[in-house]
């Protein structure tokens, strides 16, 4: 049995536990997932230099997965838009049985090889893509399928899991392996797998977003104004930059349309 899949020996008498009791334990699971992402990190480095060489070269990212796994590249793929002003397609996310399966569970198109192959193949890959199989037990046959399809196309391919000798884990070229073991409640990977799995999805983005150039000391720079709450935030990193004021700081943002790197390029910072 594979380890995610396991019973966890703390918290087998759970139910009879007081409310902070059973807060305790689940928090003291959760530092655990901290801990797996640090064991982690060298692989994570291999990651996210892949990343940043892919975008380099005009490539995309791409992360697939199931059920939690894959609402998860979902939600790190929307988020990169707003915050660092990527086009949408630059990040992509994809989740088994397609948009209803975001707001409704859908777990039995985990199993479909074929389903993986042509989601992944609907996107046109080249080889400067990089597909990233998300799959806490690393044997869901739909992320099997969508990347042994990407490695036919000659595309880098990168397996997050929590179960080392998982086929995911084997497949990969790069494979990050978050040991979380046994959840709180049986199998339930949403918990501390998948906190470690959001820790590592948070940092492939924001390293390979930082290395080629979408920010500026740690000032999301590449911010658009696309409604007030997001032209107060630039008219604040620029006042941070200049120290100047905020008059200021909106006139010269008028100045360059609004393209905070511009502005530092052609203002000596």
């Amino acid at each position: 049995m594979i380890k995610t899949e396991m019973r966890n020996p703390l918290s087998i008498n759970i139910e009879k536990m007081s409310t902070k009791e059973m807060l305790e334990l689940i928090q003291k699971e959760n530092e655990n997932a901290v801990k797996a992402v640090d064991m982690a990190i060298e692989q994570i480095e291999k990651a996210c230099d892949a990343i940043t060489k892919a975008f380099e070269k005009g490539g995309r990212l791409f992360y697939i997965g199931c059920g939690t796994s894959g609402r998860l590249g979902i939600l790190d793929a929307v988020e990169c838009p707003p915050t660092y002003g990527i086009s949408q397609d630059q990040i992509v996310g994809i989740i088994a049985g397609g948009r209803d399966s975001v707001f409704k569970a859908n777990e039995n198109k985990e199993d479909s090889y074929i389903d993986g192959k042509n989601d992944i193949r609907s996107y046109s890959l080249s080889k400067n893509d990089i597909v990233v199989g998300i799959s806490v037990s690393g044997n869901a046959k739909y992320v099997q399928g969508a990347l042994e399809y990407a490695k036919s196309l000659g595309c880098m391919t990168i397996g997050l899991t929590s179960n080392s000798g998982s086929v995911i884990d084997i497949l990969s070229d790069i494979s990050i392996v978050t040991d979380t073991g046994a959840e709180v409640i049986t199998g339930s990977t949403r918990m501390k797998a998948g906190t470690a799995h959001k820790i590592v999805l948070n940092m492939l983005s924001t390293c390979s977003m930082i290395k080629t150039g979408k920010v500026y000391e740690n000032l999301m720079i590449n911010v658009k104004p696309v409604n007030e709450k997001l032209k107060n935030r630039m008219i604040n990193i620029v006042m941070q930059i200049f120290t100047c004021t905020d008059d200021k700081a909106k006139d010269s943002l008028i100045k360059y349309d609004w393209n905070i790197r511009h502005m530092i390029d052609n203002e000596g910072k």
